[in-house]
């Protein structure tokens, strides 16, 4: 291989290096379990309620708030009644005040994995540090006031007494005293799917006009934050089929809002869309009916430190003796594959499976998710899972590498003369370069063709670490003995004897981890050397020891990463190392376990041993 391609190979090599490094030197944090915010619980900001005072505009069927659109929720009373929530998944309340749907846990997710550990919270009451809840309620228009529609501090009436579940809706009721009486049927399904049905009659002798609104709010940004780059975490919306996605650290940069000391980015939604926050396995989303046209808003109160995604639905016009209803979506779970699936094809919801972070490789990370998702069901174990794609990912890619295969074949042949030709023209590099590209020529090598491989592995690479990372299904997942965790790094140590001893090995965050590795990155390094083997070397000195040197360096670096990509990534090594072995005998080359050709049978002929 010439120099000029020997440098593309180092220079992809290197790129690849100093990302890995990235990863290593700013890792995600690991979230404290346990940590929990400081700041205590601040008043929501309902859409343009941050002020006193105001009125509403009414313009082509959709609702403009503005100062004074509804009150500001308070701490949730002692005495206040709540509903419990009881699904096969959920547990929880709903508090009469205001509706809200403010305590919610997953009961299939624990905070570790031990299954002793609490499950995970959901949302949290405004009562509460880190407050995260919903709220929906109406914004009065014309011939109303405030007061004269349900808000955040409304205290509703239950209609019956029983618990919310799959299949037992729970209905609210509340009378304004002036001729308007609303209503709110809640149910949920057998996931994360709530669908609230709003109701207003117009028993008075007035026309009235309202806007159904909902909202979410979280009270300071979540402490548990990964704030790694490949991550999205914040606001995310789909408006007619774009998505945006804000994070939370930017949603201070957003435009004023007409209210002092209030950021808000406004979307226009014409007739399918949703918005909500996203976390790294969680999501909170408000979602209007297919075919709804509604506003979406993102909102930042920099004075309260809160946080907001809003929807504000067609302004509803009532003559007296009128009844209106509308219906709304609010989804609050786990972001499985499946069931956001589903919801996006039996529902409707246009674009819910991008509310999973696919990144910029959507086109490999999409397919390749759905293959790993499929084999585990069909094998049950996540880490076997892993193993089986890798074979049918370089089953798939052979085709295309068999030629680099065979050239690199070629090209460990051909070392001891490279060799020669290099002691033959000293420092002398146009007349070695000449003599290579003769050599080739003459042996009918295409040196480039031995980049094939390593460009096609480095988008799969990170395709398949943002799988790993970023789907709940891997969250947990666990293999056999000691790994527990794919989404974890490897948890054996040279300090627990690889996970023979019955105590952990050093905290991952820490400086031993990196050199305390477990058994999968020593693995890693031996494959990588072995595969390394069958390669030809370079002719430059310092090539030759940066290759030398580099799958030791890649495995103290991948010591750190999730175990389920180090489980690909030798997988991959060992598969790469039997497709070589076997094609350099099918070409008539007989190499070693450790690369060095014995003999070779070019065109018919046995020639002497390298």
């Amino acid at each position: 291989m010439d120099d000029q391609n020997k440098n593309l190979i180092l220079a992809t090599a290197l790129s690849f290096l100093v990302i890995l490094g990235w990863f290593i030197l700013f890792p995600p944090p690991e979230p404290d379990p346990e940590q929990l915010s400081e700041m205590t619980a601040e008043e929501l900001v309902p859409p343009g309620a941050a002020a006193t005072g105001g009125t509403t505009t009414v313009t082509s069927g959709a609702i403009e708030s503005v100062p004074g659109a509804a009150p500001a929720p308070q701490e949730q009373a002692v005495d206040t009644p709540r509903i419990a929530i009881d699904t096969p998944r959920l547990e929880g309340s709903i508090s009469l005040q205001g509706g809200r749907l403010d305590d919610l846990r997953l009961k299939d997710y624990h905070v570790t994995i031990d299954p002793k550990s609490p499950i995970v919270t959901m949302l949290r009451p405004v009562s509460e540090i880190d407050a995260y809840y919903t709220l929906h309620g109406w914004a009065p228009a014309s011939g109303l006031a405030p007061e004269d529609v349900p808000g955040p501090n409304t205290i509703w009436t239950q209609r019956g007494d029983n618990v919310l579940g799959t299949d037992s809706p729970i209905i609210l009721d509340w009378d304004n005293g002036n001729g308007l009486t609303f209503s709110r049927e809640i149910d949920v399904d057998e996931n994360y799917m709530f669908t609230i049905t709003q109701t207003v009659t117009n028993n008075g002798d007035t026309t009235v006009a309202m806007a159904p609104y909902g909202i979410i709010a979280r009270h300071g940004e979540p402490k548990n934050l990964k704030n790694f780059f490949i991550l999205h975490e914040g606001i995310i919306a789909m408006a007619d089929g774009t998505l945006t996605e804000t994070d939370y650290s930017d949603m201070p940069d957003m435009p004023d809002d007409r209210v002092q000391g209030v950021k808000s980015e406004i979307q226009q939604i014409e007739a399918n869309g949703w918005i909500g926050f996203t976390d790294h396995y969680w999501m909170t989303t408000l979602i209007p009916e297919p075919g709804t046209r509604f506003r979406a808003v993102s909102r930042y109160d920099e004075t309260r430190d809160i946080y907001q995604a809003e929807t504000v639905q067609g302004t509803q016009t009532l003559a007296p003796g009128e009844a209106v209803t509308v219906t709304s979506r609010l989804f609050a779970g786990a972001k499985e594959w499946e069931a956001i699936r589903n919801y996006e094809r039996q529902d409707g919801i246009e674009g819910f499976l991008d509310s999973i972070d696919w990144g910029w490789f959507f086109f490999l990370t999409k397919p390749i998710f759905w293959l790993l998702h499929e084999l585990n069901i069909l094998i049950g174990n996540m880490g076997w899972a892993i193993i089986a794609l890798t074979l049918i990912l370089k089953a798939v890619l052979l085709p295309l590498a068999y030629k680099s295969y065979v050239s690199m074949a070629k090209m460990k042949e051909l070392q001891p003369q490279m060799e020669k030709l290099k002691e033959a023209a000293g420092d002398d590099r146009q007349k070695l370069q000449q003599g290579m590209m003769e050599l080739y020529k003459k042996e009918k090598v295409n040196p480039a063709a031995g980049c094939l491989p390593i460009l096609l592995q480095i988008p799969i690479f990170f395709s398949l670490y943002k799988v790993i990372f970023v789907t709940i299904e891997l969250r947990h997942a666990p293999w056999f003995g000691p790994f527990r965790d794919l989404s974890a790094p490897d948890p054996t140590s040279i300090m627990n004897l690889f996970g023979l001893l019955p105590w952990a090995g050093p905290a991952p965050e820490s400086f031993l981890a990196l050199i305390m590795i477990g058994i999968l990155p020593l693995l890693l390094g031996i494959s990588m050397w072995l595969q390394q083997k069958l390669n030809p070397a370079p002719t430059d000195p310092t090539q030759q020891m940066i290759f030398a040197w580099m799958p030791w360096v890649f495995m103290f670096m991948l010591g750190g990463f999730a175990s389920g990509l180090v489980i690909y990534w030798i997988a991959n090594n060992v598969i790469t190392f039997v497709q070589q072995f076997m094609i350099m005998r099918s070409q008539g080359y007989t190499p070693d376990v450790f690369g060095n050709i014995k003999s070779s049978f070019k065109r018919g002929e046995k020639t002497e041993e390298k």
